[in-house]
């Protein structure tokens, strides 16, 4: 019997309407059907009386959600799908993303498309797009005290005012850089259309083996935003701060104190994800960000007398 998976935004009563329905019609296909709530991807946040708060990557993969599981369904809008994409990414579980959300920059396709979409996919015609993620470790000496997959970007920042922080930061074998900014952002090609790019980061498209860093409001013009190889690590001190916030893809995080270490690498695991037609980013940037639109009228083809 083929598996698959469901994975619901459970605050919102249409993605958990349209769950149970399509559980309902899987099942009566014949399918082993296994149904969790993205909460169980949410990260959480440590505080100052208890700073450890550490959950193993692999702890959040919800229970049935193995590597036997043909593809998993996620309803919700982006937040849904970067909390998804952390519960099976241990497993390998491929992700068809819909949308019932707002923007819905990273879901595939939408609730009045999913009939025709679920055929496609259960048939097998689909393709696979691998995006790199990011593992995030708060170290203080030998000990781990949060980590985190991350499919977007991790942000380091001051709390609870904004203001200048100073950072030394090693990238790969390279001498040590200091960088003052309101906070700095480290960035997979996902989450340069995000956050980073708000704050003045490039786009990068998804297949590019790089990862990028983006000083929030730096205090000098020299310090913009870098791209640099996925393969080498990053570690980042905090300077002369009592306390830093991070955040990872925007929904969990932990305190930073001026003796811990960030630690930051591409992680083994990918967020796969369902294509139901030929990956085009260009499109996608013209569609959801309005990338590559005309701002002017085009003069005309037609020759004049």
């Amino acid at each position: 019997m083929p598996k698959a998976g469901i994975i619901y935004n459970d605050v919102k009563p249409i993605a958990g309407r349209v769950a149970i329905e399509l559980k309902d019609q899987l099942t009566a296909a014949g399918w082993d059907v296994c149904m969790t709530a993205s909460i169980g991807g949410i990260l959480g946040y440590s505080n100052p009386d208890s700073p450890v708060c550490h959950t193993p990557i692999s702890g959040l993969t919800p229970p049935g959600f193995d590597s036997d599981m043909r593809f998993a369904v996620v309803l919700g809008g982006d937040g849904t799908v970067l909390a998804a994409s952390r519960q099976v990414a241990p497993s390998g579980v491929p992700l068809l993303t819909v949308n019932t959300g707002h923007m819905g920059f990273l879901t595939e396709t939408y609730l009045n498309q999913l009939p025709t979409a679920m055929e496609q996919v259960m048939e097998g015609h689909y393709e696979i797009e691998d995006r790199a993620m990011l593992n995030v470790q708060v170290w203080r000496g030998d000990s781990v005290l949060w980590e985190a997959l991350c499919l977007n970007e991790m942000v380091l920042h001051r709390e609870p005012l904004t203001s200048m922080c100073h950072f030394e930061i090693e990238i790969g074998r390279h001498a040590a850089v200091d960088i003052a900014a309101d906070g700095v952002i480290v960035s997979t090609p996902t989450g340069s259309t995000a956050y980073s790019l708000s704050a003045g980061g490039p786009v990068i498209a998804p297949g590019v083996p790089v990862l990028q860093l983006v000083p929030i409001c730096p205090h000098s013009l020299a310090s913009r935003a870098l791209v640099f190889p996925d393969h080498e690590p990053v570690n980042i001190y905090p300077v002369n701060i009592p306390r830093l916030v991070m955040v990872v893809d925007g929904n969990g995080g932990c305190f930073v104190l001026s003796e811990d270490r960030v630690y930051l690498r591409r992680s083994e695991y990918k967020a796969r994800f369902i294509r139901l037609q030929p990956p085009e980013f260009f499109r996608i940037l013209r569609e959801k960000l309005g990338w590559g639109l005309p701002h002017i009228a085009k003069p005309s083809s037609v020759e004049l007398p």
